[in-house]
Parts: C-alpha cells; sequence; structure tokens
C-alpha cells in the first residue's frame, strides 16, 4: 500500500510540474506575440509620420490635429494632386512640340520633335525592354504633303502616359486645320495615333515664315 501511495504522489506531482511548465511556455508565447504586435505598430507609425512630414502643410484641409488615417488619406490625396499635375504639364509639352511642328514644317517634308532621346531594343519580350517602352518619351511627328493642304501628324505614346486625343484634335482646330480622321493602335507597350487633316489657314501662315 505504501509503494501504491509513494508511485500515485510522484504522478500527481510530475503532472503539476508539466501543467505549470505548459502554462509558462503558453505566457512566454502570447507575451513575445504582443512584443512583436507593439513593434510593428511603432514602426507603421513612424513610417506614416515621415510620410506626413513629406507633405506641405498647405495642402491640409484641416489645421487640428489629426490621425493616422486621416494623415494617409491626405497623403494620399495630394500624391493623387501631383500625378495629375505631372499628366498635365506632358500634354502641354506635347502640344507645344505638335505646334512647334506645324509651323516650323513646310513643303512635303516632316517634321519629328521626340520629347527625348529614345532607344530601341533588339531584346523583345525582355523586362528590360518593356521598362523602355513604358518610360520613353513621346514622340510628335508632323508631315505636311506636296499639295500644300494636307497635313498628317502621328503621335507616339507609352501606354503607360496615352495622349488625350481629343486634346490633340482642338489644338490642331484652332490652328486652322479641318480633320478629316483620327484613329490609333496599340502596338506592345506603345500607342500610335494617326490624324489626317487639310490645312488653309495654318499654310498659309508658315508659308511665310
Amino acid at each position: 500500500m505504501d509503494v501504491k501511495r509513494s508511485s500515485s504522489s510522484s504522478a500527481a506531482a510530475e503532472g503539476r510540474r508539466n501543467s505549470a511548465s505548459n502554462s509558462s511556455s503558453g505566457g512566454s508565447a502570447a507575451v513575445e506575440r504582443k512584443e512583436i504586435e507593439r513593434k510593428r505598430r511603432q514602426h507603421m507609425k513612424s513610417l506614416c509620420v515621415k510620410l506626413a512630414s513629406l507633405v506641405p502643410k498647405e495642402h491640409y484641409s484641416s489645421k487640428n490635429t489629426m490621425t493616422q488615417q486621416s494623415s494617409l488619406d491626405e497623403a494620399a490625396a495630394y500624391i493623387k494632386k501631383l500625378k495629375e499635375r505631372v499628366d498635365e504639364l506632358q500634354q502641354k509639352r506635347s502640344s507645344a512640340q505638335l505646334l512647334a511642328g506645324m509651323r516650323g514644317g513646310g513643303g512635303g517634308g516632316g517634321a519629328s520633335t521626340p520629347a527625348g532621346t529614345t532607344t530601341t531594343s533588339s531584346g523583345a519580350g525582355s523586362e528590360e525592354a518593356d521598362e523602355e517602352a513604358m518610360a520613353a518619351p513621346p514622340v510628335v511627328e508632323v508631315r505636311h504633303h506636296n499639295d500644300g493642304s494636307s497635313l498628317e501628324v502621328v503621335l507616339i505614346s507609352s501606354v503607360a502616359r496615352p495622349f488625350k486625343l481629343h486634346e490633340v484634335v482642338t489644338v490642331l482646330e484652332e490652328e486652322g486645320a479641318e480633320i478629316i480622321n483620327a484613329n490609333f493602335s496599340v502596338a506592345g507597350r506603345k500607342i500610335f495615333y494617326t490624324i489626317h487633316s487639310r490645312v488653309y489657314r495654318l499654310f498659309i501662315y508658315t508659308s511665310f515664315l
């Protein structure tokens, strides 16, 4: 009987030790998870503060203390506004190049006015070629035909920064061109626009340049 009682006591003690060990291990894991989550939140807060510091103060719609979410919303709105401004300036530059080509070309030649230096890669399908096509500046080419009244405008842009075709047509019409037709096609990462028009007032103007 004494042997059985001693064995039972030992088993009970061992059980208590195992239970205490498991409880301690579970508690340590919980503490570790809380610490990881605390550091993650601190890191995110630090990133949000850095992002907010990049946004000009005059852009904020509220001068009061802002929450982290409202700061992120303001930063997102500011980034969107900057992108729209960049696209607007890109369109204005392209329109200016278009006018320069129209007024600078005479007779039956053509004027090609790329927005920057472009290169061609023979590695079709490669990531380098895709990145180059996406980043390639737009090209504006104006062709005056020998009959003196026909004008062909060819525009080439990346799919990331397409032209606003209606704005280009408006510029041509304001300069005295009569639009015959306008179309575009997509090839790979580039968009090709072609505008055919008749020119009367513009041709008379450029003939005196």
